[in-house]
């Protein structure tokens, strides 16, 4: 006789129900996974090229490692619209047992009679097939997802078997709190081993430890019991249906299922506890979202292996501590698709998980809201309407700005300050991401260095002889690669211009400095012509030529230094930072001036020295286009001056 045929035979029903709830809860893991298979041979069926799920992990956790089941999926064929399953009968009658498993501990006590009603139309139902074609309908109603609006009770029409069950499931978790003969730390237990308490006791010291995160929303109540050789600890997360884990401890040994609707928090959670340890089957990667009108769950198992007792409780305890980040996860994640790419907010998420700062804050606080807000609050200057916040701070700048806003967001809930201090806070912080990104000296600053590139390369060919035709074919045609780089920047910062008005007179100055980018990539085309017609060339005008090549080379750089000192400049900006910056301009002008006499020079020297007319004519556009380049930097300069005077206060 079964231990609780037993029980019952005494007259005590009420010390059955603990047995019930723990077999019930066996019996939940079973259908689900019962479902899972049934949905991948339908799919098979539709598409047998693809592969197949592997769920042998999941079967032999849940107790299902039959070889009928196993192969059932690889069965299944397509007739019209039909599909043919040999086992169907028999996989209904398994759903109908597992079923009636699941239900008894309700059944036997107060339960509503809806719920009474339900079950007894699906063991009907599933008893009533006794041929092998799943239909359509038969499927959808098996397992679908959908749930009436407000959360009213399914009609019979539109009730399914997945809909019972996760309400069952519901159920139990509410009978196991009200079974609970003692807590462990806010965990309902009963009937546990003393080795027992202290891994709950981990579990429940991680989840502590972050639980704070969630604030005011539910979710995270945890029950835990003995069936036989396991430890079960079960954890219902939030208030989603099919948002479920259960721990099962069996000697050093870890074996978590978990079920979730969202494929993507499925894949967040298993990179959690990966860093706990966990081994995942390979099948929890590749369960297939798309099934049953994409509102099919999500079911892995991860296994962890410990090496001792303080291993196993300390791997307990950080499966506790990760599990509050799976609270309202996919909402977080949508409303941060506002501001930055889908990796960037899977991204923004993990990181807030690993500092501990976790999501609930910043959506209690206002979520996009906040964001949204702070940008409309700073003026059309720096956002306009329709503006990305990874448009203008870039990805990694609007990643740490979000970042840092939950952290902000989440230590004013936590010290219950009021949500408008948040919001002033979100103000300020953006405008110290806008101050420090500066994506506008960003762009300049690149487009400086193409300049600084192209002058580099002037003057190394100059420091020799002209050389042969392949080189300097060569050299032409990367300096004619960076020039374009180069004016994509300038459109880059155009289109930035028609949006923000901040932007236009970083506009006027990229393109001031791409003429001299033009100028250079031309100096570049005439060298490679020059490669095979430089006759009568002295030693005297090719180190005129190669002086001026490098004077515009010590501009290009000390406008890049400039640049990055106009960056931090302001009203508060150190006095030996405006001395730099002055100096450097000053160079660059110092720089076009000593352009304008090597250019006359290198123009006597041609004239002394140079008779072939097409030898000549290069020459003098060599030295013409370097004194151009010259001229085009410190136009440049003059616009950066003014800028940076601007921004300190001062008039230029």
């Amino acid at each position: 006789m079964e231990k609780t045929g037993a029980i019952a035979s005494l007259g005590q029903q009420s010390l059955l129900l603990p047995a019930w709830v723990n077999a019930a809860l066996g019996a939940n893991d079973r259908l689900k996974l019962v479902l899972t298979v049934l949905q991948a041979a339908a799919a098979h069926a539709l598409a047998p090229q693809q592969a197949l799920p592997d769920l042998r992990h999941e079967m032999a956790a849940a107790g299902l490692d039959a070889p009928w089941l196993r192969e059932l999926a690889a069965s299944a064929s397509r007739d019209a619209e039909d599909v043919l399953l040999p086992e169907l009968p028999r996989l209904c009658a398994h759903l109908a047992q597992d079923l009636a498993i699941m239900a008894r501990p309700l059944l036997e006590t107060e339960t509503d009679a809806a719920t009474r009603q339900r079950c007894e139309r699906w063991l009907g139902r599933l008893a009533s097939v006794q041929d092998d074609v799943l239909s359509p309908a038969l499927l959808l109603a098996l397992t679908h997802g959908h749930r009436p609006k407000h959360g009213a009770a399914p009609k019979p029409e539109d009730d399914s078997l997945h809909l019972l069950v996760m309400d069952l499931h519901k159920q139990l978790n509410q009978l196991s709190a009200s079974l609970s003969s003692e807590r462990i730390d806010g965990a309902h237990v009963w009937q546990l081993d003393e080795a027992d308490r202290p891994r709950v006791a981990a579990f429940m010291r991680g989840l502590h430890s972050t639980a704070a995160l969630k604030f005011k929303h539910p979710g995270l109540d945890t029950a835990a019991t003995r069936d036989g050789e396991r430890l079960l600890i079960q954890n219902d997360i939030g208030t989603n249906d099919a948002h479920v884990l259960v721990i099962q401890v069996s000697g050093l040994q870890i074996s978590l299922t978990y079920s979730d609707l969202h494929r993507g928090r499925f894949q967040f959670f298993q990179q959690q506890l990966l860093q706990v340890g966990a081994q995942w089957s390979s099948a929890e990667s590749h369960v297939d979202a798309t099934l049953n009108h994409g509102e099919a769950y999500q079911l892995g198992t991860a296994r962890f292996e410990a090496a001792d007792e303080a291993a196993l409780q300390q791997q307990l305890e950080g499966i506790g501590a990760r599990i509050v980040f799976l609270i309202d996860w996919n909402r977080a994640r949508k409303r941060l698709l506002n501001f930055v790419s889908k990796e960037g907010a899977v991204a923004v998420l993990a990181e807030a998980a690993r500092l501990k700062i976790g999501h609930m804050g910043w959506l209690l606080s206002g979520g996009e809201r906040l964001v949204f807000d702070a940008m409309q609050a700073l003026g059309d200057d720096a956002f306009r309407i329709g503006d990305r916040l990874d448009v203008v701070l870039g990805e990694n700048g609007s990643r740490a700005y979000l970042l840092e806003l939950m952290h902000l967001a989440t230590a004013a809930m936590r010290q219950q300050q009021p949500a408008a201090l948040v919001a002033d806070e979100a103000r300020l912080l953006l405008a110290r991401q806008l101050q420090q990104r500066r994506p506008e000296f960003d762009l300049l600053g690149e487009h400086a260095a193409y300049c600084e590139a192209l002058a580099a390369m002037i003057s190394e060919a100059l420091s020799h002889a002209p050389g042969h035709g392949e080189a300097a074919a060569q050299r032409a045609q990367q300096a004619k690669n960076w020039e374009r780089q180069a004016d994509h920047l300038v459109m880059q910062a155009r289109e930035r211009a028609l949006h923000q008005p901040r932007w236009r007179v970083f506009a006027r100055l990229a393109e001031q400095s791409d003429d001299a980018a033009d100028a250079l990539e031309e100096c570049a085309f005439v060298l490679s012509l020059i490669a095979s017609h430089h006759k009568g060339w002295s030693k005297e005008l090719r180190a005129t030529l190669a002086q001026l090549a490098d004077t515009v080379l010590q501009a290009t750089q000390e406008q890049v230094k400039a640049l990055a000192i106009a960056r931090g400049l302001g009203a508060a900006s150190e006095a030996e930072d405006h001395d730099a910056f002055i100096a450097a301009t000053w160079k660059v002008l110092r720089a076009e001036r000593q352009c304008d006499e090597l250019l006359r020079e290198a123009k006597r020297h041609m004239l002394d020295c140079i008779s072939d007319p097409a030898s000549l004519m290069l020459a003098n556009d060599l030295a013409t286009q370097l004194e151009l380049a010259s001229d085009r930097l410190l136009a440049s300069a003059y616009g950066l001056r003014e800028l940076a005077f601007s921004k300190s206060g001062v008039k230029a």
